[in-house]
């Protein structure tokens, strides 16, 4: 994946941090997750669950995201495992998080997850002046006029 779309995609997400997860194995339906995101770690991205929670269990998952301004696209692939460490806890822990898990960082039933990007599709929507005048008068828009599009890890 070219840099500026990696760059593009992760401030995109940084201002748009929600992303729908669901795990491979898993029959059900994918659900919104607050990503919590190291600006020094682009090859993982972090939540809190309960325990109780449908990805809990961990194991291969796939998250999509589509930032606020609908201009950039992503599908995620990795492995989702408990993080141990609690210094990560304690780094991404907020008020924010604390309004969804009042009973604070140390209630047991809180877990954190860190979710190991593996592979990623991303699409960027940048409509060209051409490709903009094409949609409102009903042309045929090709790819190329749409913006960019890049696989690989993000």
């Amino acid at each position: 994946m070219d840099t500026d779309t990696r760059e593009t995609f992760w401030k995109a997400f940084e201002d748009s941090p929600f992303i729908m997860m669901k795990l491979d194995n898993d029959t059900g339906h994918s659900e919104p997750m607050t990503a919590q995101l190291d600006k020094d770690a682009h090859h993982a991205i972090w939540f809190f669950c309960k325990r109780d929670n449908r990805i809990a269990n961990g194991g291969r998952a796939m998250g999509q995201v589509a930032t606020k301004g609908h201009d950039v696209f992503a599908c995620i692939s990795g492995n989702l495992t408990e993080e141990m460490d609690r210094s990560k806890r304690e780094e991404h822990w907020n008020r924010i998080v604390e309004s969804w898990f009042p009973n604070g960082k140390d209630d047991s039933s809180v877990l954190m997850l860190r979710f190991d990007i593996q592979d990623s599709e991303v699409w960027v929507a940048d409509m060209s002046i051409k490709g903009k005048l094409k949609m409102l008068t009903g042309q045929p828009i090709h790819s190329d006029e749409a913006g960019e599009h890049a696989v690989g890890a993000v």
